[in-house]
């Protein structure tokens, strides 16, 4: 089976994180609060609590390098968390924000942390070491709802941008790093935004000099989506995004720039919360289904689903939509969860698996030096962390 391991911290996990080694993991119990637990003599210990939020934290990143923790929470505050002896000392983050923070990411040099918001902005914060606290620059009025999810374009092949004719359209070329960032709203689409922020980032790492994107500046939008889009993931090269729709649909799109190369997967089960790249050709996607789903791109590039996690085959295509649509009108009555009997309707899958509830988060746990993901973990409202391991599942190597 593809869970190696299954751990029933609390209740009910609004996001996790891991620490660089993967010896900690970072925790909110939907609450104002941070649990920090390390594994010890195969028993999971609270080392630490995170005490400064006032409001449910909505997000967690854990960088890589430096060790620092970043938070976000509905309390429209953001906090830097250093280690220093035994302890964790917060450091103020001003967001100026209105509403609530959703979510957040390191960038991946780590001097820079994106956050979107309810408040339709986007803040990327970096650090004042005179003043000792981390500002942001606001990217506005470019979303039409709350911003769901962040992505910095990965390192290690870079884009860069480049103006294309006078139009003042931009393509993206190899180069850059550290300036690229998709977003998603619910307004349904997804957007590109350079980041470039002068005295944070180094003046080589833009392309040319007056003609280059500046802070703010909309690189791209994609109108696939006709729902709430959430989960926006770059590919390890950088050269694919992906994202889901409220609408049981994920999109993949290659060549991002003024021509993108789009697909779009649809499926009949329940909609996906996030996504993760575990190579260039395999996505795993998370969400209400309460199982992890497997998309893979064949030798041509075409994408399509390819079975839940823990499952040996793809459930049939030629299920019909009334049975999921019975099967809701079922869960709200308190009916079978095994879907209403219609008559000439097949009863859907059973919901479920592993986790009990909705899977919010899904973490990669990279080794050292490789782009691919083998093991994954996930976390959900079930209060459920479980790790995932692809290296045992024959099917799926191929996509490797």
């Amino acid at each position: 089976m593809a869970a190696i391991s299954i751990h029933q911290f609390v209740k009910c996990i609004t996001c996790h994180a891991w620490s660089p080694d993967q010896s900690m993991v970072a925790l909110c119990p939907n609450s104002d609060e941070v649990h920090i637990y390390r594994m010890s003599q195969d028993k999971w210990e609270r080392v630490h609590v995170l005490q400064k939020h006032d409001q449910i934290v909505s997000g967690i990143d854990w960088s890589t390098r430096s060790n620092r923790i970043v938070t976000v929470s509905h309390d429209r505050n953001s906090y830097v968390w250093n280690q220093e002896a035994a302890e964790w000392v917060p450091t103020l983050v001003i967001l100026r924000l209105n509403r609530a923070a959703l979510c957040v990411q390191w960038s991946p040099k780590e001097n820079k942390f994106a956050v979107g918001s309810g408040a339709k902005t986007v803040c990327i914060c970096y650090y004042e070491q005179e003043n000792n606290w981390w500002v942001s620059k606001l990217i506005r009025k470019r979303h039409n709802s709350s911003v769901t999810g962040v992505a910095w374009h990965p390192n290690n092949h870079e884009k860069r941008l480049k103006k294309k004719g006078t139009k003042g359209t931009w393509i993206l070329t190899t180069g850059d790093k550290n300036i690229l960032l998709a977003t998603t709203s619910t307004d349904g689409k997804c957007r590109v935004f350079s980041t470039f922020i002068k005295g944070v980032d180094a003046r080589d790492s833009r392309t040319g000099s007056s003609s280059d994107a500046k802070f703010g500046e909309e690189i791209v939008q994609l109108d696939l989506s006709f729902s709430w889009a959430f989960g926006v993931k770059w590919s390890p090269s950088g050269n694919t995004l992906a994202y889901v729709g409220h609408n049981s649909m994920i999109y993949f799109v290659d060549d991002v720039g003024p021509s993108p190369l789009a697909q779009n997967v649809a499926f009949r089960d329940l909609p996906l919360r996030d996504v993760l790249f575990v190579s260039e050709r395999m996505v795993i996607g998370v969400g209400f289904d309460c199982s992890p789903m497997v998309f893979a791109a064949d030798g041509s590039g075409i994408w399509s689903f390819i079975r839940f996690l823990g499952e040996r085959k793809a459930v049939s295509s030629s299920a019909k939509y009334g049975s999921q649509f019975s099967e809701a009108f079922g869960k709200l009555y308190g009916q079978s969860k095994q879907g209403v009997g219609n008559d000439g309707v097949e009863h859907s899958r059973t919901r479920g698996g592993i986790h009990e509830n909705c899977i919010n988060g899904i973490v990669p746990l990279r080794e050292d030096g490789s782009s691919k993901v083998t093991r994954f973990s996930t976390s959900g409202l079930d209060g459920k962390i479980v790790i995932w391991d692809l290296k045992n599942q024959e099917d799926l190597s191929v996509y490797l």
